[in-house]
C-alpha cells in the first residue's frame, strides 16, 4: 500500500523551504519507503502495480503541494517505465527490484547544449572498445541530477541512437550542481559531464538505432503522462488559494469576492482546471484501453494541463497581490513551476504541431 499522505503531510509544511534549499534526502527516502518510486511497476519486481489512472491521481496529489516531489517520482518512474519496456529480462531482474524499492535513485541524462526538443541531435557517443562502451558528453538540466545514483543517458554509436545505463560513482562522471533556475528549485538539477566513462555493453538498453525512439520515447511518454496529471494539482491548488483569499480579504468594506471582475477570474480558473482535468482522464482512459490514440491523448493532457497551471497559476497571483508574490507563497512558486512545464517534455509549440497532425489525419480518441 502507497502511503501518499505520509508525504503530503511533510510536503504541506515544508515545500516552502525546499523550494529554497532542494528536496532533502530524507524526503526521498521517504518517498522510496512509502512505495511512490514503486508505484506502477510490476509486483513481482516489488512495485505496487497501480494502473495509469491510481498512478495519475497520485501525481495530482503530489502536484497540488509541490512540483519537484512530484517530479522525483515523474523522473524515476520516466527510466524505470523505459527499462521495464524494454530491457533485456536480465536487466530488468538485475535492475528493476532496485529502482523499485528506491534503493536505487534514477535520472534521466538526455538534454543537451544543441539538443533540447530536438534530442536527434544529440552528441554524446558510445564508443564500442571490446565488450565495454566508452561515453562521453555532457548532459544540461538532469532533474535529481545531484542524487541520482544512475542516469539513463542518450547517445550515438555506431548504428544510430542508442540508451544506456550510467552509474554515478563509475570514474569520468562529474555532476555540476544548478541552482536558482526560474521553477523546480527543489529538483536538485544538474548538469552531468561524462568523461570517457567506461560500462559494460550489457548496460546499453535496446539495440542502436531505438535509443530515442522506443527507450527513450517510453521515458518522455511516461513523464508527460505523470507531469500533465500534476498540473491538474497546480491548478486545483492555485484555485483553492485564489478563492480562499478572495472570500477572505476586505478592501474598503467589501470583500474582493463581491466585485464581479473577481468572481470572473475564478470563474475562468476553474473552467481551465476541470478542462485540463478531463482531458486527462480522456487519456488515461485511452492508456488503460491500450488505445493507437493514447501517445498522441498524452501530448494533449500535457498541452492542455501545463497551459491551465500557467493560466491559473498567474490569475491567482493576480488575485492575492502582493500576498502572492510573498517568498513562500504557494501561488507564486506554482507560477514559477508553470513555465517550465510547459517547457520540458516537450515544448507546446511542438505538441500543437503534433495535435495538429492528428487533426489532419482525422483525430480520434
Amino acid at each position: 500500500m502507497i502511503d501518499v499522505e505520509k508525504v503530503v503531510a511533510a510536503a504541506e509544511s515544508d515545500a516552502a523551504q525546499w523550494d529554497r534549499a532542494g528536496l532533502p534526502d530524507e524526503m526521498i527516502t521517504l518517498a522510496a519507503r512509502t512505495g511512490l518510486l514503486g508505484a506502477d511497476r510490476p509486483v513481482p519486481f516489488g512495485g505496487a502495480g497501480l494502473d495509469a489512472r491510481e498512478l495519475g491521481r497520485i501525481a495530482a496529489t503530489l502536484g497540488e503541494y509541490c512540483t519537484s516531489l512530484r517530479s522525483l517520482v515523474t523522473v524515476h518512474g520516466m527510466v524505470t517505465a523505459a527499462l521495464d519496456r524494454w530491457g533485456t529480462a536480465e536487466q530488468r531482474r538485475d535492475w528493476l527490484p532496485g529502482l523499485t524499492a528506491g534503493e536505487v535513485v534514477a535520472a534521466l541524462a538526455a538534454t543537451e547544449a544543441g539538443a533540447g526538443t530536438d534530442l536527434a541531435g544529440v552528441t554524446t557517443t558510445f564508443e564500442a572498445d571490446g565488450a565495454d562502451r566508452i561515453v562521453s558528453g555532457h548532459k544540461l538540466w538532469v532533474t535529481f541530477g545531484q542524487v541520482a545514483d544512475v542516469f539513463l543517458v542518450l547517445g550515438t554509436a555506431a548504428g544510430g541512437l542508442c540508451a544506456a545505463l550510467v552509474e554515478r560513482d563509475r570514474p569520468g562522471v562529474s555532476v555540476q550542481p544548478v541552482e536558482g533556475q526560474l521553477g523546480m528549485r527543489g529538483a536538485r538539477v544538474a548538469h552531468i559531464r561524462f568523461d570517457r566513462v567506461r560500462i559494460p555493453a550489457a548496460q546499453l538498453i535496446a539495440p542502436p538505432g531505438f535509443g530515442l525512439s522506443h527507450v527513450v520515447g517510453t521515458a518522455l511518454d511516461h513523464g508527460r503522462f505523470t507531469l500533465a496529471w500534476g498540473c491538474v494539482g497546480i491548478a486545483r491548488a492555485c484555485l483553492a488559494d485564489a478563492a480562499a483569499h478572495a472570500a477572505t480579504r476586505v478592501q474598503g468594506g467589501t470583500a474582493l469576492a463581491e466585485h464581479q471582475v473577481i468572481r470572473a477570474a475564478l470563474g475562468r480558473c476553474w473552467v481551465d482546471a476541470e478542462g485540463a482535468q478531463a482531458i486527462c482522464e480522456r487519456a488515461t482512459d485511452n492508456r488503460i484501453a491500450g488505445s493507437p490514440h493514447a501517445l498522441v491523448a498524452t501530448i494533449a493532457a500535457k498541452y492542455a494541463a501545463s497551459h491551465a497551471a500557467a493560466v491559473v497559476s498567474e490569475r491567482a497571483v493576480q488575485v492575492l497581490g502582493a500576498a502572492g508574490c510573498a517568498p513562500d507563497s504557494r501561488v507564486g512558486r506554482f507560477y514559477r513551476d508553470a513555465k517550465v512545464m510547459q517547457i520540458i517534455e516537450g515544448a507546446q509549440e511542438v505538441a500543437e504541431v503534433t495535435i495538429g497532425e492528428h487533426v489532419l489525419r482525422g483525430a480520434r480518441w
